[in-house]
């Protein structure tokens, strides 16, 4: 069974357990990952059923991939800081990135 994402491509998040804040660049409606990598890194089994987000980590250079489950709107509202930010959205408005598509 599909679940629509409660997140979208834009949305600044925050993480729940370990705090970072982010954004949204691209969201997968259920668990994309190997195996190997769930198992390794995803130690609280959240469900692969459910959807799973691609995510520029701010004030850092890595993105990561996380569980639906983990995430939280951001009530900051602040921009995030990343470098790769430019290969993803052409402005930041009223709270979220947009995609230079999404002008047009």
């Amino acid at each position: 069974m599909d679940h629509k994402p409660n997140f979208f491509i834009g949305q600044v998040i925050r993480h729940v357990r370990f705090g970072y804040r982010g954004v949204i660049i691209d969201v997968d409606p259920v668990y994309q990952g190997t195996e190997a990598w769930y198992t390794q890194v995803a130690r609280s089994r959240p469900p692969k059923d459910r959807p799973w987000y691609h995510v520029l980590v701010h004030e850092a250079d890595h993105s990561t991939y996380v569980a639906e489950r983990h995430l939280e709107d951001d009530r900051e509202g602040g921009q995030v800081d990343h470098p790769a930010l430019g290969q993803f959205f052409s402005r930041f408005s009223d709270g979220r990135y947009l995609t230079s598509r999404a002008l047009q």
